[in-house]
């Protein structure tokens, strides 16, 4: 792994995005980023599964006009669970979101989450599933895989069975919820692995819309639904 950062102080927030062949998204996202978080003290990290077309290059340039850009870049393609975690040992801030690099989660949805941490929440998720929120141009049957993934998890584990969207990619949290827990999620569904393991108190989901990604390819295939059956049976014998 190679590592290039710019000289930053600790923050309030830290913002990891894993990222994989993102170059035609990344640029518009992190100058939306910047846009929504004027006057917030934060950091983006990028972390970067040596993208074929140089993904991180991109992040680091953009990180010579912002200046408060990180960007790992690792050897290989190694997944989306594992670059969250790497992203998490270079976090500064009190707070840490993580959100997906290909447009479908809002970042103007960023000040919104950082006020609720800012009320006492632990934990502040982006949730298509409640009141306010709504997917975008979803095939039946893309639905119907999402809709059983989180029935699943309601059964599985009755702790989280208040939460709207256990499943979601954009949330943000207090990092002592997950201090001295060890976190082995598998695939990308981190927030389950939290929700399960994490020491926390408070809650709240917040409304966005999904939308549908306009550039790029989607990482969902059969090999992260089996990943996501196989990580409930994990957390499940592990409680």
């Amino acid at each position: 792994m190679s590592m290039t950062e710019t000289d930053i102080g600790k923050c309030n927030l830290s913002i990891i995005i894993p990222t994989y062949n993102e170059a035609e998204n990344i640029p518009e996202l992190i100058h939306r980023i910047e846009k929504s978080l004027i006057g917030v003290d934060f950091e983006i990290i990028i972390v970067d599964d040596n993208s074929p077309d140089r993904t991180a290059d991109i992040a680091q340039k953009l990180g010579e006009e912002y200046l408060n850009i990180k960007v790992i870049k690792r050897k290989g393609k190694l997944g989306l669970a594992s670059a969250v975690l790497e992203g998490m040992k270079f976090a500064d801030g009190k707070f840490i979101a993580i959100m997906d690099a290909d447009l479908q989660h809002p970042p103007e949805l960023l000040p919104l989450m950082l006020e609720k941490a800012y009320k006492g929440y632990d934990l502040v998720i982006a949730s298509r599933y409640i009141e306010g929120g709504s997917i975008e141009r979803w095939s039946f049957s893309r639905r119907i895989i999402s809709i059983g993934a989180i029935l699943f998890a309601h059964m599985l584990f009755p702790k989280i069975k208040n939460v709207k969207d256990p499943t979601s990619g954009f949330f943000m949290f207090k990092r002592d919820i997950i201090e001295n827990i060890h976190l082995d999620p598998l695939g990308f569904k981190i927030l389950l692995e939290i929700l399960v393991k994490g020491s926390y108190h408070s809650v709240v989901e917040v409304p966005y819309l999904f939308r549908e990604r306009r550039k790029g390819k989607s990482k969902l295939n059969l090999k992260e639904i089996m990943n996501y059956a196989v990580h409930l049976l994990k957390l499940r014998m592990s409680r």
